[in-house]
């Protein structure tokens, strides 16, 4: 345990992600099976400590770096097949999830009425239907007008986010083919005026595969590593493994394959363009090293995406952290929490006394950034010390 400590921090930059917010636990009178956030109170409890107390007059910008709305997982709305992609089912399932969570929702207003206090919303692909200006304006005028001057909504295409010199802040699907979408390029517009997203086949791989398959088994989407749930699978749970299986591969070799064969692109082609399609949650180590290679003046890369919490400092003095996940997670890795909670997020305390002593250059020197003061904490609820390192 590191112990809380006054400092001459005088900026904090905080970021989480992949909070999923769904519909509820129950939507009309059923069971909704797909809702997987279940912190409401934790959630609020850690926004209201980053606005009070000691917090209380100090910079403070929350970022929430992607999927804190998760409109991929609702159930029962009054669309059909390819009209769910449309922007008014688009709307109407952001309507759920703001009415089955608005503890989250008031502690977010209430944080961007705070003084000194800023809110960044990072669009990712849970929530790739944000794309639609009008579910933007609509969110935003859910907060009151003074605190929407301090709300901020971030698309990607304008470029990477970055809160400090140094800082940059993805929300990961981008490196995923199956994930990735253009904001401007998946929007289509039909003969009557109606607009629609054309998702990903990853979104269509959820909703149409997974979500059904997740009704039987409500973990089938939280165990890591993917291969090890596969392996755990075939020996205690044979048959509902094989189904889900074979649904998978047919479902890309439907919806994928058959499209890159159409494209009369030669065997080794469509052999390199399929492997790339079921690229999933890629080795982000392997990623940053690259990264880092070609941004040299950057010296912390912070992801979400994989629901796995993260935090490597190579021994150049760069720092990747991936901020996990606000959902229940199940590891087979030795080492690793097995079951339940980890409610991770990077703390970032920015010391602006040191920016006068830094040297401008592309070699970045380990103490170009000795200003930063970069972390990954478990939020662990209201008490002396709510949080402790990763």
């Amino acid at each position: 345990m590191r112990f809380l400590r006054k400092d001459e921090t005088q900026r904090t930059i905080l970021v989480i992600s992949d909070i999923h917010l769904g519909a509820g636990f129950y939507v009309g009178s059923r069971r909704n099976l797909l809702e997987d956030f279940h912190y409401d109170r934790e959630l609020v409890e850690f926004i209201e400590y980053y606005s009070t107390a000691e917090y209380a007059n100090r910079e403070v910008e929350l970022i929430i770096n992607g999927d804190l709305f998760d409109l991929l997982a609702v159930p029962y709305v009054r669309f059909f097949d390819d009209e769910y992609w449309s922007e008014e089912s688009a709307l109407a399932k952001l309507k759920l999830i703001l009415k089955a969570h608005p503890e989250v929702i008031e502690a977010l207003i209430r944080f961007c009425q705070g003084k000194r206090k800023k809110l960044v919303y990072i669009i990712g692909n849970h929530d790739a239907e944000f794309v639609f200006e009008s579910l933007r304006e609509y969110l935003k005028n859910v907060f009151p007008e003074d605190a929407r001057e301090n709300f901020k909504i971030f698309l990607e295409e304008v470029g990477e986010y970055s809160p400090e010199e140094g800082i940059v802040i993805k929300h990961g699907h981008e490196y995923e083919v199956a994930h990735h979408f253009h904001p401007e390029k998946s929007i289509v517009t039909d003969e009557s005026g109606k607009k629609f997203f054309i998702p990903p086949w990853g979104s269509y791989y959820v909703t149409r595969v997974l979500n059904k398959f997740k009704e039987d088994r409500d973990h089938i989407n939280a165990v890591r590593p993917i291969r090890k749930f596969i392996i755990n699978g075939f020996i205690y749970d044979t048959l509902f493994t094989a189904r889900f299986g074979i649904s998978t591969l047919l479902y890309f070799f439907v919806v994928r394959f058959v499209a890159i064969i159409n494209r009369r692109n030669s065997l080794t082609d469509i052999i390199k363009n399929a492997l790339k399609e079921l690229e999933l949650f890629k080795d982000y180590e392997h990623l940053t090293r690259d990264y880092f290679l070609e941004n040299k003046n950057v010296k912390a890369l912070i992801v979400g995406h994989t629901h796995e919490p993260v935090m490597r400092t190579f021994s150049d003095g760069h720092i990747f952290i991936n901020t996990g996940t606000w959902t229940n997670m199940y590891h087979l890795d030795f080492g690793k929490q097995t079951s339940g909670p980890q409610l991770t997020y990077a703390q970032i305390n920015v010391k602006e006394k040191y920016k006068t002593n830094r040297q401008s250059t592309s070699h970045r020197p380990n103490d170009a950034f000795s200003h930063l003061e970069i972390n990954l904490n478990t939020w662990e609820g209201k008490r002396e010390f709510p949080y402790k390192e990763f």
